[in-house]
């Protein structure tokens, strides 16, 4: 029974182990991005999808928007909603910036106070999910 148990908990723990964590500015877990660009909430139910061709998908699997190679963010209507830059930068549809994804993962506003934190994430998720759309 012992072996069954452990069993059990590494592929479980296996599971886990490719999501990363999103948290708020206190820190607290608001969700998790798991390598497969699957997005869940803190209770790890499944809130969207950001797929490998840059398609952002919400819960139902619906197309909300496009992540093009370049960082443009674009709406399901392929209407420009943003910019990622390769330094972190998050700009709006008017290049105006509105926050900062730094390499650590800390995720700023445009005033640098931060947001939240999304380590291990890449940088246009993390601006995905805190900037331009709700899961």
């Amino acid at each position: 029974m012992k072996k069954v148990f452990i069993t059990i908990a590494a592929i479980a723990s296996m599971h886990f182990i490719n999501a990363q964590t999103i948290q708020s500015g206190s820190r607290s877990t608001t969700g998790y991005i798991k390598s497969d660009g699957t997005i869940q909430n803190s209770s790890r139910s499944t809130a969207g999808y950001i797929k490998s061709d840059g398609t952002i998908q919400n819960s139902s699997r619906s197309t909300i928007g496009y992540i093009k190679s370049d960082g443009t963010i674009q709406n399901s209507s392929r209407s420009t909603v943003g910019y990622v830059k390769s330094d972190g930068t998050v700009q709006n549809s008017s290049r105006s910036t509105i926050g900062y994804i730094k390499d650590d993962g800390t995720v700023q506003n445009s005033s640098r106070s931060t947001l939240g934190y999304a380590k291990g994430v890449k940088k246009e998720w993390a601006a995905v999910t805190f900037f331009f759309f709700e899961f």
